[in-house]
């Protein structure tokens, strides 16, 4: 069913005069399929897979083929102890050698232990990271989904202005063919109206912009027409200690664990340097020479051999000690920085928090306010038809109910906001 869903998503482009409805799953669902970081995230852990191998680590035996012919044109001149004179000008000679040879790691004070466990924690590390780009595309996806929500009612409080407007100038009109309104008063509604147009189209505007940018985060079309119909609802049940709690989860905070376990693993790299190396080593070898003259005419040997060979390093000018003191310090740094990220997202949700309780409380007033300011108009309306409320009236009623509007739809947007940060902070993001 999602493969026929993209399918659908990714043909918007095809047909751009027609807007096509989009919820919010279905845009978080082509965001994962289509961002580039969680791309380049899966493409890491790809990576980090293949490495993650005992014979990427030097566990494994390495075998090795070598061999060389080489032909040469001498010439000799020899005498031998029996008196025997050899000499000879443009002889050929023939250097045949071939060498098979199979070595293994016996011991190296653990080395390749601790390179295939750093192996295993960068292979879990790429894994995080793509946590970490997966929780943020879905944060971000969320927020600019509800930023065009947010646009979009503000849109509709500016068209009910308008409705009212209309009616407004309707009304003028009809007075003033009977003589109960002048010019003064149908150039001033007029002129209200104008103005109430001219913000609909820079909100169009807004909304056209929110959604273009929409479309780039889903790697779409930007040329796209979509269509999204949702309302702002935020979780009024959020808790700052289970938030807190979660932080404990984020993957930015599993990512700086992994590092620190990293990091000590190259300390135990290095301190292996300082250990004695066993290898053992098996071959087989065959080396053939021939020549046109001299004493040997031919000379062939062949046959296995094996060894075990010990390398003790005794000294080299203190390196690897200052290595492995240099790499207990990236420890230390590790660790430290794990704290510093601790700290930093734990007062970020306390800060996001605060921001969260904060809209919440004022968020019922203001719809409150709003409905005043909605029937507040209604009311001037009325009173205006029946000539009591002045055209100034009509309009403070106007901007009251506007701002009102304003206020409310961006109240609801940052408590939703905040919500987002909080569970992405904690990690809760889901599908």
């Amino acid at each position: 069913m999602k493969k026929y869903l993209l399918i659908i998503l990714a043909c918007w482009w095809l047909q751009p005069a027609q807007a096509q409805q989009l919820t919010l799953q279905e845009a978080l669902n082509v965001a994962l399929k289509n961002n580039f970081n969680i791309a380049l995230a899966n493409n890491n852990i790809e990576q980090a897979h293949i490495n993650n191998h005992i014979g990427v680590a030097g566990g494994l035996p390495t075998v090795t083929l070598q061999a060389n012919d080489a032909e040469s044109i001498t010439s000799v001149n020899q005498k031998l102890n029996n008196g025997t004179v050899i000499q000879r000008s443009g002889a050929a000679a023939n250097n045949l050698n071939a060498n098979l040879s199979v070595g293994q790691i016996l011991y190296n004070g653990q080395r390749v232990v601790a390179t295939k466990q750093r192996l295993t924690e960068l292979e879990l590390l790429s894994k995080q990271q793509l946590n970490i780009q997966i929780q943020n595309t879905l944060a971000a996806v969320m927020v600019q989904y509800y930023d065009i929500v947010r646009q979009q009612d503000y849109e509709r409080t500016i068209r009910e202005a308008i409705r009212v407007a209309e009616k407004q100038v309707e009304l003028i009109k009809v007075r003033k063919s009977v003589g109960l309104a002048n010019n003064a008063d149908l150039f001033q509604a007029t002129i209200d109206l104008n103005a109430l147009q001219q913000n609909l189209q820079s909100q169009a505007l807004v909304i056209q912009n929110a959604k273009a940018d929409f479309l780039n985060l889903l790697n779409i079309n930007p040329d796209s027409t979509i269509h999204i119909s949702d309302t702002i609802i935020a979780e009024r049940n959020l808790q700052i200690g289970s938030i807190v709690d979660f932080i404990q989860q984020n993957p930015e905070i599993a990512s700086a664990e992994q590092q620190i376990k990293i990091n000590e693993l190259l300390v135990k790299e290095v301190a292996a340097q300082r250990y004695p190396t066993v290898r053992a080593t098996m071959g087989y070898n065959y080396v053939r020479n021939q020549s046109e003259a001299g004493f040997t005419l031919l000379n062939q040997n062949y046959g296995p051999n094996l060894g075990l060979s010990v390398a003790v390093p005794i000294y080299n000018g203190s390196a690897l000690k200052r290595q492995q003191r240099v790499a207990e310090i990236e420890v230390k740094n590790a660790k430290i920085t794990r704290e510093q990220l601790l700290q930093n997202l734990k007062t970020q949700a306390i800060k996001s928090y605060q921001a969260y309780e904060n809209v919440l409380q004022r968020l019922a007033t203001e719809k409150s306010n709003y409905e005043l300011t909605q029937q507040l108009l209604q009311l001037t309306l009325q009173r205006y038809e029946l000539r009591v409320a002045t055209i100034i009236e009509v309009r403070e009623a106007q901007r009251s109910f506007i701002d009102a509007g304003y206020r409310l739809v961006n109240l609801s947007y940052a408590a939703k906001a905040a919500e987002i940060e909080l569970k992405r902070l904690g990690a809760q993001l889901q599908l």
